[in-house]
């Protein structure tokens, strides 16, 4: 099958591009792989690509070294067999490894120090325990150690080998470590407000509830196989094509959506993918202060992606799609079952009683593409959904366990969190996802449209005030690029192609219809909002650039200020008529509840981007009838 030159990497090509580095550069063993994925050619160049054009294969590599702390990006052309460059960029650290994650909880619970102050608290079994490494803002750091690679540790204990990791917090205890020597530099020891008894259990055998047993089965069947086809990585459906990728920081990414409208094959995105997510905890205690997580910049989605499992991941007529990452050593792995492609059935699509003629109706169909990833004690399941009638929807749901912490009994918890459990809260945090979305709405000249709905005053046209109109504004330049949600106005978002009109003489349109907007509730001189300003405002339009890839910038690990959105922006390119890219700020603002303990239910939220204009009439009006129980159609 030919290659695409969006095509991921493969598991060939990553044990290439560190063999190709470590030849031309003499690397040593000091020497550690960040990052490693396919350098994407230049949109320009994709969109001319035909297929049987030649594929230049391009890997772009983060390292550092562990000996001078130094951070090195390197670009291997692969097809040529060589380094293309290879440059020093000073001042930054690549994100935390899983790798990392491991080496020091081994190392730390092996040190006497720590060995000690757990045994202090009555802790002996060190089996039981798990060090857990976070990273830090710059402006959080020990000024002393503000070179280092640096991390802080929170320390965890099970209260059985198969018992719930999470459900008994150290309280007071943090470890302060260098994680490329592996040394403990501090052990902080602030408070000890001891372990409670505390029912956290979720796990069949520690958990000694009696399961549910008045469900019936459920059965997901599809004779005749799956609608769909994926060959390659190009994956088509009810009209819509469109190819897949994977990379160690977004996990999946969407290229090349389209929509055959009767022939015309429409292009309606070009790349569609999370680029960031922050999480800050809004507990100012000492066990929380630090606790401020970029999961996409300083961990990778990618990295913490987790196999799916048939009938409990995903249900029904499944297809799966494997990714290949690699560990710090450049060696490659394949994560099985990374991505699940499925249908489901949603209940109408469409449906009207005629008194005279009776029910004509459809059921609606989706196209899902899902993956899962786990963050330390965080899942979070990511769904891409396309829709018969053109909708395509975006949903995230977070579950998992939530962080907890023993409060001081003389003076009662905080106002930042909830009593879950016996002297426990679990603090305040929110979820703050941003979506990259790189519309191409019938090509790539377009013009974001800021929409709001207004009521017409009361006049002698408008007697009874019942007039709504809207009104769409142009954001013109990127000095106008931040936007925010109007409740008041219902405000939404288009991308329009100026240049085109659909029969009744309009521009055709995808509509960003935004669900789940929670502000920042952040004064802007803090360490955590000026590392990622982004997060202050709802949407952010940008011209089109090929770097401009993280909004909170390429390194936001022991980052000080914003190298991403602000940065863009600062030169006010016009974005009218041009390649715009959407950048949507949406999550989760979690006042954390008794019933998200031990385990959390799914919190969920999405957001949708719907045609406006796009077709000259309802697209799914040609969705055939579903068949009848007894024979005919249903009605």
């Amino acid at each position: 099958m030919s290659r695409h030159p969006l095509d991921s990497l493969g598991e060939h090509e990553f044990t290439q591009t560190a063999a190709i580095l470590r030849r031309e550069l003499g690397l040593n063993r000091s020497w550690r792989f960040a990052s490693i994925e396919l350098q994407e050619p230049p949109k320009a160049e994709v969109r001319s690509w035909q297929p049987g054009d030649p594929v230049r294969r391009t890997a772009l590599a983060v390292l550092w070294n562990r000996d001078d702390n130094q951070t090195w990006e390197g670009v291997v052309d692969l097809s040529g067999d060589r380094v293309e460059s290879w440059t020093h960029v000073p001042g930054v650290t690549p994100h935390f490894t899983t790798d990392e994650y491991a080496e020091v909880d081994a190392a730390m619970r092996a040190h006497p120090d720590v060995i000690a102050a757990l045994a202090e608290r009555g802790i002996t079994d060190l089996s039981l325990v798990a060090i857990e490494v976070w990273t830090y803002a710059k402006a959080l750091m020990p000024e002393q150690w503000r070179d280092r690679r640096l991390g802080w540790c929170d320390i965890w204990y099970r209260a059985t080998p198969e018992g719930n990791l999470y459900a008994h917090p150290v309280s007071g205890l943090k470890v302060v470590v260098d994680v490329n020597t592996l040394e403990l530099l501090a052990l902080e020891n602030d408070h000890d407000h001891g372990q409670p008894e505390v029912d956290a259990e979720y796990v069949v055998g520690p958990w000694t509830g009696q399961h549910r047993t008045d469900l019936t089965p459920l059965d997901i069947v599809q004779p005749e196989g799956v609608s769909f086809t994926i060959e390659g990585t190009e994956l088509t459906w009810q009209n819509w094509s469109m190819r897949l990728g994977f990379n160690y920081r977004e996990g999946p990414v969407l290229y090349q959506v389209a929509y055959d409208d009767h022939g015309t094959k429409r292009d309606i995105a070009y790349r569609l993918s999370l680029a960031e997510m922050v999480v800050p905890y809004r507990d100012a205690s000492f066990d929380h202060y630090r606790r401020t997580a970029f999961d996409i910049g300083e961990w990778g989605l990618g990295f913490m992606t987790t196999s799916l499992e048939l009938g409990c991941d995903c249900l029904g007529e499944i297809r799966y799609v494997d990714a290949v990452l690699h560990d710090t050593t450049g060696t490659p792995y394949t994560i099985k079952n990374a991505i699940c492609l499925h249908e489901e059935d949603n209940a109408v699509l469409w449906k009207h009683v005629d008194h005279h003629h009776g029910a004509e109706v459809r059921r609606m169909r989706r196209m899902v593409i899902s993956c899962h990833a786990t963050v330390a004690n965080y899942e979070y399941l990511l769904y891409w959904r396309f829709y018969e009638d053109g909708n395509i929807e975006c949903e995230v749901r977070a579950t998992g366990l939530m962080v907890t912490t023993p409060f001081d009994p003389e003076t009662g918890p905080p106002r930042s969190g909830t009593v879950v459990d016996e002297q426990t809260y679990a603090p305040f945090h929110q979820h703050f996802l941003v979506a990259r979305l790189d519309l191409d709405v019938d090509g790539n000249e377009n013009t974001v449209m800021e929409v709001d709905s207004m009521a017409l005053p009361v006049s002698t046209d408008n007697p009874y005030g019942l007039a709504v109109v809207t009104e769409a504004t142009p954001v013109v330049s990127e000095s106008r690029a931040a936007r925010d949600f109007n409740w008041d106005t219902q405000r939404s978002w288009k991308v329009v192609n100026p240049n085109r009109t659909n029969k009744v003489g309009t521009n055709p349109a995808y509509k960003l219809v935004p669900s789940a907007s929670i502000p920042s509730l952040m004064d802007p001189d803090t360490p955590q909002f000026l590392r990622a300003p982004v997060i202050g405002h709802t949407v952010w339009v940008t011209r089109h650039h090929d770097d401009e890839r993280w909004p909170a910038g390429a390194y936001p690990t022991q980052s000080e200020h914003d190298e991403g959105m602000t940065r863009w922006i600062a030169d006010d390119e016009p974005l009218e008529n041009t390649d715009v890219v959407l950048w949507y700020v949406f999550g989760i603002h979690h006042i954390t509840r008794v019933e998200d303990w031990p385990i959390m239910p799914a919190d969920t939220v999405s957001f949708w981007l719907k045609p406006f204009g796009f077709f000259d009439q309802n697209p799914s009006i040609d969705v055939a009838p579903s068949p009848g129980r007894e024979g005919g159609h249903c009605h």
